[in-house]
């Protein structure tokens, strides 16, 4: 079998045969191609480096156990990053470290936070986030899912959902112009 690798210029598509029929060097040539952009989208969910690793290679193994059932509807890499997300949730899951809390904040602020965020570390500030509020916030910013869907997948209300992403966002803004004052 000739050596497969993903190029920049190659679709992942074009594995798909060889991943179905469980060619090793195929499934090596998707990890390799993906493993360090899964993992970022890992980490977003799950601060420690090790269990974000984990997840990662979990969900790499779903992938490859169900490669038939993707039907090549909507992109391959998107398929993969669910999956990925999936893994990620039902770990914070069974660790029992996330809790939801049904109020709404009394008032928000309005202030606005300055546009440059020169200098800022984004992954740093997520991994100051309580689990609960980045959860709820990847979902919502990053994977695009409404209140009802992050409810649903979360097992939480709607309101739930909402006060999670309110808080994160207030939580993010604080970090930002606590870090912005630090450096200046």
């Amino acid at each position: 079998m000739e050596i497969i690798s993903i190029h920049k210029s190659q679709k992942l598509d074009k594995l798909l045969p060889q991943l179905r029929k469980n060619h090793r060097i195929a499934q090596k040539a998707l990890y390799d191609g993906l493993s360090r952009k899964m993992l970022g989208v890992c980490r977003g969910y799950v601060t420690d480096f090790h269990h974000a690793e984990d997840c990662m290679l979990r969900a790499f193994v779903k992938v490859f156990k169900n490669i038939d059932t993707y039907k090549s509807e909507g992109s391959f890499e998107g398929w993969i990053r669910r999956i990925m997300v999936n893994e990620c949730l039902d770990f914070l899951k069974q660790s029992k470290s996330m809790i939801y809390l049904e109020e709404m904040e009394s008032a928000a602020e309005n202030s606005e936070i300055e546009s440059d965020l020169t200098g800022i570390d984004a992954q740093d500030l997520l991994d100051k986030l309580p689990e609960s509020y980045r959860t709820v916030f990847n979902l919502f910013v990053l994977e695009e899912f409404s209140h009802r869907e992050i409810a649903e997948t979360l097992n939480i209300s709607e309101t739930a959902s909402k006060t999670q992403l309110l808080r994160a966002k207030k939580k993010l803004k604080d970090l930002i112009l606590q870090q912005k004052r630090l450096a200046k």
